[in-house]
């Protein structure tokens, strides 16, 4: 808390390992565009067993810094045969 009884947040740098980085698709930015406000730019692929929270949350690669949006899609790890079982849409951030 600071002086004024506000509470203060630091942000500490994760790594996460086999995360795939994907452009967006053309359709895809145009839609997130209208229901968002946001443009994608980026899908950010998480791999099965991952327990971070990806909502609204910095992430950092290829030397920029990206801001998480939208609805997260986790789908059923049976039923997806590879690595990755999350989707996660990034914005740019100047």
């Amino acid at each position: 808390m600071d002086e004024f009884g506000v509470a203060e947040y630091s942000e500490t740098p994760v790594e996460v390992e086999g995360v795939l980085v994907a452009p967006t698709a053309d359709d895809a930015i145009v839609t997130d565009l209208q229901l968002y406000g946001k443009r994608a730019v980026y899908d950010l692929y998480i791999p099965k067993g991952d327990t971070h929270t990806w909502a609204d949350v910095k992430v950092a690669f290829f030397g920029q810094t990206f801001r998480t949006f939208g609805a997260n899609q986790k789908w059923v790890d049976a039923n997806v045969p590879l690595k990755w079982n999350r989707r996660v849409r990034v914005e740019r951030l100047v």
